[in-house]
């Protein structure tokens, strides 16, 4: 019985147990329990309806990765971090790639408000920043890395591989097993893994979370006007959620 129950884990239960749930982000040890973990395969495709808060909080489009196979490839990487499950979307669903794609390229990809001059040395694991390429150039390496390591093993690209093919080699990366040129596929994967979950609980404004599915799943109200009505109120209200953007009509 209780082996069972183990093994119906959800990932709701999981993220709680991570701290991930309570806005901590993951130490570098913690991969094994997020990739693949619980999940179900997720073809890349639009939504053929949107709701009437997707369509008026986000305008989606690509303006980082100009073809399909490095987008598709992001979208499964992004797919086994943050998996659909029974209690809501996965990273597809919720517009991540997309949000990933927005973020690359603008100053979060190409390091505008970093200092990016050298020496530039192997930094410690408990150091930041330490690569002499932007974010949008490790992205695009690592892209590429993982379609070649998917070529090479499976004769396939990366997005057309089984579920437990993808973990093959993601966790390849986060054991730095890969080799890259000027940064560590382990950090590639960090980054990778820190970007996923900032465009599955971002504000939809930002092109991720979409119509604020993933603040649903943690009962986060979002941005409020004023809580004046429920503040005294002892007992715990359920409150939906609200973007940035409906402060803005």
């Amino acid at each position: 019985m209780a082996e069972e129950r183990k093994k119906n884990l959800s990932r709701r239960d999981f993220l709680k147990t991570s701290g991930i749930a309570t806005g901590t982000l993951l130490g570098g040890g913690l991969i094994g329990g997020l990739v693949g973990y619980n999940v179900k395969r997720t073809n890349v495709a639009e939504p053929e309806t949107k709701t009437e808060a997707q369509k008026t909080e986000t305008f989606k489009g690509r303006m980082f990765f100009t073809n399909n196979k490095d987008f598709n490839t992001l979208s499964q990487a992004t797919e086994r971090i943050f998996p659909k499950d029974d209690l809501g979307p996965g990273a597809i669903d919720l517009g991540v790639p997309y949000f990933i794609d927005n973020q690359l390229a603008g100053n979060y990809g190409n390091n505008t408000k970093e200092y990016m001059q050298g020496p530039f040395f192997a930094g410690e694991a408990t150091q930041g920043y330490q690569s002499r390429l932007t974010r949008a150039e490790i992205f695009s390496q690592g892209i590429a890395k993982l379609n070649e390591e998917a070529t090479k093993r499976f004769k396939k690209s990366f997005s057309e591989l089984e579920g437990n093919q993808m973990d093959e080699i993601l966790t390849d990366f986060q054991k730095d097993k890969i080799k890259m040129t000027a940064v560590s596929s382990a950090f590639f994967f960090r980054l990778l893994r820190q970007a996923t979950l900032e465009g599955a609980y971002a504000d939809p404004i930002y092109n991720g979370n979409n119509n604020m599915d993933a603040w649903r799943m943690k009962g986060f109200p979002g941005h409020q006007a004023s809580y004046i009505n429920v503040i005294e109120n002892k007992e715990f209200q359920k409150i939906d959620p609200k973007s940035v953007s409906s402060m803005m009509h």
